[in-house]
């Protein structure tokens, strides 16, 4: 086998300089999936089960770009067609995901649209990714990995940064951070279009510096026999039978710690909004109960022509002063506060709604309904339809309710009888108000968050090799984050949350370098590819069972109607990371001296 040629600085630079493009558009994805489909309607019990996608996509993508690749020749080379069309797809779908929102969807056709966008981008996402990790086992000698994975480690955290700033960085120069309750900010939609045309360019330049070595040289550099029928590919069967028992105990580990940061990307950004933002809480209505009966629906009519929730707000029918009422689409107090428009409560500069059915208006000087002064201004009281109903109606069940020349039109709907008005009651539960600037600079800060958190892992990456102790130095690390996590549970400061967030950044290094270096030094043969693929399931597969468990976990601590304590997730995160702190002692390395270890880590891709 011929020995692999030195590489210069800027040869080993440009193998790895697409990774720049790729970690933006997964660091927008990470910082803002959860974001985006709380803007857009959907319930916090559910969050979790939207992140299944994206491990759900690298347990499949990973292995099979690993596999093909292997044996992959064309044109553009052996790991470059696959970055191709990956960021090709990358690029149109990071342009549609954050605006799901904007196209007069309803709820749920907004949240499909969006899981469709998620599982494209993700999927697109690893295809771009994997390609880079591959081409510095290709063509870089030993001798030059550590500088070479060193390099997209740098590329790694810097493009990690950048796109966790763009929102926060955006904002401050101006864009608008707020959007109509249900659409996301402009700073988030303008953050992955310039996140798509960095990946483009970056791909682009990948494509022009990049040369694979044909196969013969390949061949030659890497002990392959060239005679195909010499070569027999084992299947993936195989390939986990003979799997060397540091795949299985190192798998075991990152278990516990892609469990727990599934959570964090899934929870982070409410956690924050709630406790370090104080971000006013709305009340939606989910449907209308009749006796132990529900009928749910965005939107419920009487009748056909009378609609009285709209979009899981319910509506003001008319307003009660001194005793009488007085049907109203409009109301105002003292002269020029509007409290009702177009029957909907109105919500002031904090996201706060003004008033509240049932409840007496306070200091109510003057009143004013739908441009009628009213005289007698006391004990003034709003209300809403379903209070002033009587005896049986007709309710209908609307996925979409328009109002029109003709009238009010709807479709998707289903009518029920109600035998008696007085049995029913709104069915309600209580959300963070997406829509009001306390939240969207929670989500802004979160970007922030993240980047320092990569920023705390670029210097804890610097510490590792300095240990004496590589399972040592892995177990402190996951109990450093374990340890963040917790603090993250319960602070209220936005500031202090820098600490937790660099405690989290010492985790994600030694989760990032120590299982692949571990995992590498003890394989053998020419299927690295193959088992790098398959071993990235260790990273999926716990994400995924993360995303299916943690709806029904927070669905334990919760408290039907009031707010779903998403904060408290961060506490179980970290007990499963220090878990996961404790298994590294079962790891048993094929070379055993770890003593002697003083390298360079190998920085693992991010899944």
């Amino acid at each position: 086998m011929k020995t692999k040629p030195d590489l210069g600085f800027w040869k080993l630079w440009n193998l790895s300089f697409g990774f720049f493009g790729v970690q933006i558009a997964y660091a927008l994805q990470s910082a803002n999936v959860s974001r985006i489909f709380t803007t857009i309607g959907a319930d916090p019990h559910d969050l979790s089960y939207f992140w299944i996608l994206p491990p759900l996509m690298g347990l499949l993508v990973q292995p099979i770009v690993g596999m093909m690749s292997d044996r992959t020749w064309n044109r553009f080379g052996r790991r470059l067609p696959y970055l191709i069309l990956g960021a090709t797809i990358a690029v149109i779908v990071m342009c549609l995901l954050p605006n799901s929102g904007s196209f007069h969807f309803t709820v749920s056709s907004a949240i499909l649209f969006g899981l469709i966008a998620l599982m494209l981008l993700d999927t697109s996402i690893n295809m771009a990714m994997q390609p880079f990790k591959m081409l510095v086992g290709d063509m870089v000698n030993e001798k030059q990995k550590g500088l070479a994975y060193s390099i997209q480690s740098f590329l790694c955290n810097a493009g990690s940064v950048v796109g966790y700033i763009f929102p926060i960085c955006l904002g401050l120069i101006g864009l608008t951070n707020t959007a109509p309750s249900g659409v996301v900010p402009p700073t988030v939609i303008w953050s992955f279009y310039i996140g798509a045309a960095i990946l483009l360019l970056c791909v682009v330049y990948s494509l022009i510096k990049i040369k694979e070595w044909p196969p013969h040289v390949y061949n030659e550099y890497n002990g392959i026999i060239e005679n195909a029928e010499k070569q027999k590919s084992p299947g993936v069967v195989s390939l986990l039978k003979h799997a060397p028992n540091t795949f299985w105990t190192v798998g075991l580990v990152q278990f516990f710690c892609w469990f727990a940061f599934l959570f964090l990307w899934t929870y982070a950004t409410n956690t924050v909004a709630h406790n370090a933002f104080d971000t006013p809480t709305t009340q939606s209505v989910v449907g209308i109960k009749d006796g132990n009966k529900l009928y749910e629906a965005k939107n419920l009519l009487i009748q056909d022509t009378v609609l009285i929730v709209s979009h899981g707000h319910a509506l003001a029918e008319g307003v009660t002063a001194g005793g009488v009422f007085y049907p109203a689409s409009t109301v105002v107090i003292n002269g020029n506060d509007t409290i009702v428009k177009d029957h909907q409560i109105v919500n002031n500069e904090n996201g706060e709604a003004k008033a509240s059915f049932s409840a007496p208006l306070n200091d109510v000087k003057s009143l004013s309904v739908n441009g009628t002064n009213i005289e007698n201004c006391t004990n003034v009281m709003l209300n809403d339809y379903l209070s002033r109903i009587n005896g049986p109606f007709k309710l209908t069940q609307a996925a979409i309710v328009a109002n029109t020349a003709a009238g009010i039109s709807v479709e998707d709907a289903t009518s029920v009888e109600i035998s008696n008005a007085a049995n029913c009651s709104y069915e309600t539960k209580t959300v963070l108000n997406s829509a009001t600037p306390q939240y969207n600079d929670a989500g802004n800060w979160v970007g922030l968050l993240y980047a320092i958190q990569a920023l705390g892992s670029v210097a804890w990456a610097v510490i590792l090799p300095k240990f004496r102790s590589r399972k040592f130095s892995y177990s402190l690390s996951l109990l450093l984050a374990g340890v963040g996590f917790i603090l993250m549970s319960f602070m209220t400061n936005q500031w202090l949350l820098f600490i937790a967030y660099l405690l989290i950044g010492c985790g994600w290094a030694a989760m990032l370098a120590w299982p692949f270096t571990i995992l590498t030094n003890s394989l053998k043969g020419g299927n690295i590819g193959a088992y790098l693929g398959l071993f990235n399931c260790t990273i999926c597969v716990p994400q995924i069972i993360a995303a299916l468990a943690g709806g029904w976990i927070l669905s334990l601590m919760s408290v039907p109607g009031e707010l779903a304590p998403e904060w408290r997730m961060m506490f179980v995160a970290g007990i499963a990371i220090i878990v996961g702190s404790v298994c590294v002692f079962f790891i048993k390395e094929n070379n055993s001296s770890e003593e002697k270890v003083q390298e360079n880590p190998v920085i693992s891709e991010n899944i």
